[in-house]
């Protein structure tokens, strides 16, 4: 299969492109490097420079390819900027879905497999979320996302272009060998600010909240491994090159892992201190999220492979070789 991915250079992207290339999939890279990275290209891949909201750039891409689906990752992904400058997301996130469902339309690309998040549920009290519960998102970042999920939806009525939409919850760790890995300026994950405060980058993690109705009073999370999450796209692929409609599904672990629980695991995989303290709660924080996965299960035949454990190992091994991200060069 030929497949065009945005956002190719981006963390989540990256191994995808590397995943697929290593069961022998053509991959064309579109990414404007803001947030991607020129180091997480793959060698293999055919990458183009340029932003999917240019119509003249992304015209000229698929003018020249001959795509059988596109796989789209790019997008800004950050709860708190968007709720800063929420316009930027509208323009960046749906803006961009609409040019390039235009230019599948107009080159007949009828297979698209969607960057989607957990965002799009807002603040929800039963667990785990299926993907029956009604969306109400909590912040401008998952309302594009909505928006992007409901575009495409009518796109399908228009233009027969059949999709597959991935909710994500919690995305970590890394490539097994460390090549690649999670590298975002400003960090606001969990996972890799833990890492950050091993390398001695940081003095402290800081845990906002201790005082949630959970287990130790954190927040509790559901985590997948970054290479269980590409092989459920690459899945989703196989899905509707078969021929099947178009789904909209979670994927999560429907296991839940409290913030200090990450710490102590942590400790276990750096065997570093990693001193800690709490801060308040941050405002629409739920204190519990986690997936429904049985709809990945029986239409993907997918469930993740790696524990938490792997996670923290993979994404450590990666911190471990580019302490300073990918700008800062490999050690």
């Amino acid at each position: 299969m030929k497949i065009l991915v945005t956002g190719g250079a981006g963390y989540i992207g990256s191994h995808f492109v590397k995943a697929a290339i290593e069961q022998h999939h053509q991959v064309v890279i579109v990414d404007n490097l803001v947030t991607g990275h020129i180091e997480a290209i793959h060698p293999e891949a055919r990458f183009f420079m340029g932003d999917i909201r240019d119509r003249t750039f992304l015209d000229d891409v698929f003018l020249h390819e001959q795509f059988d689906a596109c796989v789209h990752f790019a997008a800004h992904s950050l709860v708190e900027e968007s709720m800063r400058a929420p316009l930027l997301y509208f323009d960046n996130n749906v803006y961009g879905t609409i040019c390039l469902i235009e230019a599948m339309a107009k080159h007949h690309v009828e297979a698209l497999v969607f960057s989607s998040s957990a965002a799009v549920y807002g603040v929800k009290e039963e667990m785990p979320i299926s993907e029956s519960a009604h969306e109400t998102p909590a912040n401008p970042y998952g309302e594009s996302k909505l928006m992007m999920e409901r575009m495409i939806r009518w796109a399908e009525h228009a233009h027969h272009i059949r999709y597959v939409s991935l909710r994500y919850f919690n995305v970590a760790g890394a490539a097994e060998d460390g090549s690649i890995g999670e590298d975002h300026f400003p960090e606001t994950h969990l996972i890799p600010n833990v890492l950050q405060v091993a390398l001695e980058h940081k003095p402290e993690i800081i845990i906002f909240g201790q005082d949630y109705e959970t287990k130790d009073g954190t927040c509790i999370r559901d985590y997948i491994h970054v290479l269980d999450l590409v092989d459920a796209h690459l899945r989703a692929l196989e899905y509707l090159h078969a021929g099947h409609r178009s789904e909209i599904i979670n994927l999560g672990s429907e296991q839940g892992y409290s913030n200090l629980e990450i710490v102590h695991m942590a400790r276990h995989v750096t065997n570093k201190a990693l001193p800690f303290r709490f801060s308040g709660r941050r405002p629409g924080d739920p204190k519990v999220l986690i997936a429904a996965n049985a709809k990945a299960e029986k239409i993907l035949h997918w469930r993740p492979q790696r524990g938490l454990e792997s996670i923290i190992s993979s994404a450590w091994r990666f911190h471990q070789r580019f302490p300073s991200g990918y700008q800062g060069g490999q050690r």
